[in-house]
């Protein structure tokens, strides 16, 4: 027999249709001919094998940037030469660079790891007629399958028995709570997270039993397809890479031009080819920042571990900085702006609501209420404690089983009832589980010679079972238009985002009567997984950074609405929740539909693809996004934003190796202290790039102003090297581990293609580095003129004036508002320390035997040092007159 195309979608089609379309007998299950034929035709049930990154591949990444290039081609040309001291100098740059690059950054990239191991349980089916235990992977289309509580859904699976029957489907869809599912066929429009019809690869059966047909294995299952949208899915570049780049290919081409021209315009006048040669590959060296690498990698692992004393581990070393610039957060509800928690709230009862404080009040109205004088209230609580299977640990502060049944059990303990008290009152003699079709569960206590029922379940099929209800007179008759007003009550504590059940009860002397018939209705349940009490203040201030915080949530619209107007998520009432179903084709909209999805605050229902086109969305309208999530359902889209959020706490292993960050409390607030640190490294980067440049750009202009006018050379190439891989780094360093600017959250992100240096910082660059550059050749020509001084004792004076006049330059890069002496460099433990460490090591250049020969330094005289330090001095005090003018 052969399995015939599907007429429809199979949770649409009644399980008979399916039956015959995949050619299969429910009794019988297929014949071993018929399954080798289709697992030759389908293929194993795997998902689609993914290499794991090697240790090699993350070190070789290490290598990609354009500044590495640009040094590697700078040790090329000196052992090319014959410069062996500055050929290896660099070389061991670049090796240190990329060793703390790769120590920083090596982790488990295996996003597809934890999907795989599904593959590897067994599942029970029914072939030839006899049940068999197989291998998940020798599933085939057709199979009958057989599940029970605590089985793995290994394959996507169309039921067709089903006997109470539970699943966990909050790592597929987003759903925190058990699902019920049953035979009936829904919708073919039906959303993935509401096919009752359906139970998917990857989900647990939490309660029942049941047997389903498989219509899709490996790859065409729902988690097939997320699995091939994260393998699809490119990672994003990072703004922090893409600005280095920009500036390495700038560098690139002032580098290559500079040292050109020079070399060229000096052996077209006559000078020796190799002086020229010399003098050209000092510029390079002069022009490459060769200790930018090292800081920059340096801050962001400062970052990174100051991140992770704040409960957020960043996985991806240059996303420390993405932060910074993030200006829409899409975040998920359950977990991150909610306590993850269903907590009871409301108890409708027949004489009004009563509200359930967190800590134990209860108040009908604004007057505070007590349950042991209230017997319907009392009633309503004793049934949710007694018609249930949850318990509670941690001093009853935590439940295990069942989220809303734990609920039930906290609600209680409020009112001072315990389960195991009340169970020694009231023995449980058996629990009728709950059902599907009524939507309801029961469970029999004695009490006396008689027997107590306490029912929960579903409102309509309570009510319809009760024929009297509970009131502060006693119990009375429920008639058409009391049954009419419940059901109007249950709709509004819906529509307000609660979850609702209803309680009902009953004494009988006949232990085996049917529990679901002539029930007195006690009343309403209202549960909420209440909103974080810190998320309020956390969205304030991401609407004062100008970041947009947008809720993706898989839960139904009014729990969604009402959890954003809770946090302050939205400004007016009734905000806009765009439901999945009802998004548009986002390849095919118009800009007035762009601009309106892009506002809009909420989206429910969503689809794993749907997050991806959000995603993109917004990236294409120019933001940096960040997602956060917890399922592996959110695995694409994590991958895909410019920085994925996972949950650490109840996210899925799928879901934290395809992030970039995971918070380790789950809390929404961690995301916006981790956006201000990101800001704070981001302009300490700046800081540090535009110190590090002046002082290249400043010894370019003093070798090229020597070469141009044929003078002799007042600092030499291994010098440079030593300036910039000695003197230049420690301060740049502790540039970047300085401390918040005040007001850095009350500024709007910065635009995803604002560059590291901006125009006005290039102007700055230039400006201090003729200060630094006039000092330094005025120092060495008043030590060749006036103090008559050799050659080799005047470039000792200018190389000291330029590595002094440097570390003193760390001072004109306070922010111009800033006060003289107390500013946020002053401040800076760290600039005081890089300063003591590169004096020694300036004067260790000098008078440590060995060093200073390599160096070519000799020994100063006292006035040389006088020369040296006054001369040094003169661009500080000249950046502070600028910096008090407005300019700096």
């Amino acid at each position: 027999m052969e399995s015939r195309s599907l007429p429809g979608q199979p949770w649409s089609m009644p399980e008979e249709e399916v039956a015959a379309a995949f050619a299969v007998q429910t009794d019988g299950g297929l014949s071993p001919v018929e399954v080798q034929s289709r697992q030759k035709r389908h293929g194993p049930n795997k998902l689609r094998e993914h290499k794991a990154r090697s240790a090699w591949s993350i070190l070789v990444a290490q290598f990609r940037s354009l500044i590495i290039l640009l040094l590697a081609l700078a040790v090329v040309a000196a052992f090319l030469f014959g410069e062996f001291l500055e050929g290896g100098a660099i070389l061991v740059v670049i090796i240190l660079n990329s060793a703390l690059g790769f120590a920083a950054e090596l982790r488990a990239a295996r996003s597809m790891e934890a999907l795989f191991r599904l593959g590897n349980v067994e599942t029970r089916v029914r072939r030839a007629g006899n049940i068999q235990q197989i291998l998940a992977s020798e599933l085939v289309p057709g199979d009958v399958v057989i599940l029970e509580g605590g089985d793995i859904v290994t394959a996507d699976i169309r039921i067709t028995q089903s006997s109470k029957l539970q699943a966990d489907e909050s790592a597929l869809t987003g759903e925190s709570v058990p699902v019920g599912k049953q035979t009936a066929p829904v919708d073919a429009k039906t959303p993935l997270a509401e096919r009752s019809s359906m139970l998917f690869k990857g989900t647990a059966i939490t309660s029942g039993a049941g047997e389903g047909i498989v219509v899709a294995t490996g790859l065409a299952t729902q988690l097939g397809q997320i699995s091939s949208l994260i393998e699809e899915t490119e990672d994003e570049t990072t703004p922090l890479e893409k600005r280095l780049d920009q500036l390495a290919h700038k560098l690139i081409g002032v580098t290559i031009f500079i040292a050109a021209l020079v070399t060229l315009s000096g052996v077209l006048g006559g000078k020796p080819v190799f002086l020229m040669i010399e003098t050209g590959l000092a510029l390079a060296v002069a022009a490459i920042p060769e200790g930018l690498p090292i800081v920059a990698t340096l801050a962001l692992a400062r970052g990174l571990w100051l991140m992770a004393q704040r409960n957020a581990l960043i996985t991806r070393l240059s996303s420390v900085e993405t932060l910074g610039s993030t200006s829409v957060i899409c975040v998920d509800k359950t977990g991150t702006l909610t306590e993850n928690r269903m907590t009871v709230v409301r108890l409708a009862l027949a004489k009004g609501d009563v509200e359930i404080g967190s800590r134990g009040t209860f108040k009908l109205g604004s007057d505070p209420v007590d349950p042991d004088r209230q017997p319907e209230l009392l009633m309503a609580l004793e049934t949710g404690v007694l018609c249930n299977n949850a318990a509670l640990v941690n001093g009853g502060q935590h439940g295990v089983g069942d989220p809303l049944e734990s609920a039930l059990l906290i609600a209680g303990t409020k009112a001072g009832l315990h389960r195991e008290e009340l169970h020694r009152q009231y023995p449980e003699v058996f629990e009728v589980a709950f059902d599907l079709d009524l939507r309801a569960m029961a469970t029999v206590h004695e009490t006396g010679g008689s027997y107590r029922v306490a029912v929960k379940g579903a409102p309509e099929a309570v009510l319809a079972a009760s024929e009297t209800e509970l009131t502060d007179v006693g119990v009375v008759a429920l008639d058409e238009p009391t049954r009419r007003l419940w059901l109007e009550r249950n709709e509004r504590l819906a529509e307000g985002g609660l979850r609702v059940l209803a309680f009902a009860t009953k004494t009988t002397q006949d232990r085996e009567a049917e529990p679901y018939e002539k029930l007195t209705f006690i009343g309403l349940v209202g549960l909420v997984d209440p909103p974080r009490e810190d998320v309020r203040a956390a969205i304030d201030q991401c609407r004062s950074a100008g970041i947009q915080v947008v809720m993706i949530t898989g839960d139904q619209p009014a729990t969604a609405r009402r959890i954003a107007e809770a946090v302050g998520l939205t400004d007016g009432p009734d905000p806009e929740v765009i439901h999945g179903a009802d998004m548009p084709d986002l390849t095919a909209i118009t800009e007035a539909e762009r601009r309106r999805l892009c506002k809009t605050p909420i989206f429910a229902r969503v689809s794993p693809k749907q997050k991806l086109d959000l995603i993109r969305l917004h990236q294409d309208s120019g933001n940096i996004v960040a997602m956060t999530g917890d399922g592996v359902n959110d695995a694409p889209a994590l991958k895909k934003a410019d920085i994925g959020i996972a949950m650490g706490l109840r996210g899925t292993q799928v879901a934290r190796e395809a992030a970039d960050m995971v918070l380790q409390d789950d809390a929404f607030s961690t995301i916006v202290v981790a956006v201000e640190h990101g800001r704070i490294i981001f302009g300490n980067i700046r800081r540090f790039v535009f110190y590090l440049l002046s002082c290249n750009v400043s010894e370019v202009m003093v070798v090229g102003v020597a070469a141009l006018v044929s003078a002799t050379l007042p600092i030499l190439p291994l010098q440079i090297l030593f300036l910039n891989l000695v003197t230049d780094v420690f301060p740049a360093l502790a540039l970047g581990m300085g401390k918040s600017e005040t007001g850095v959250m009350d500024q709007s992100p910065r635009d995803s293609q604002e560059p590291v240096l901006e125009k006005r910082h290039w102007a700055g660059i230039i400006l201090y580095s003729m200060m630094i550059t006039a000092s330094v050749l005025g120092a060495f020509q008043i030590a060749l003129s006036w103090l008559e001084l050799e050659t080799s004792r005047a470039v000792t004076v200018s190389f000291l004036t330029l590595a002094l006049a440097q570390l003193w330059h760390v001072f004109n890069m306070r922010s111009r508002e800033s006060r003289f002496l107390r500013n946020e460099i002053t401040r800076n433990p760290y600039v005081w320390g890089a300063l003591g460490l590169c004096v020694l090591l300036v004067l260790g250049a000098v008078y440590v035997p060995g060093l200073s020969d390599v160096l070519r330094v000799t020994h100063p005289s006292l006035s040389e040092w006088v020369l040296i330090l006054v001369m040094s001095l003169l661009p500080f005090g000249a950046g502070q007159v600028y910096k008090g003018i407005g300019k700096g």
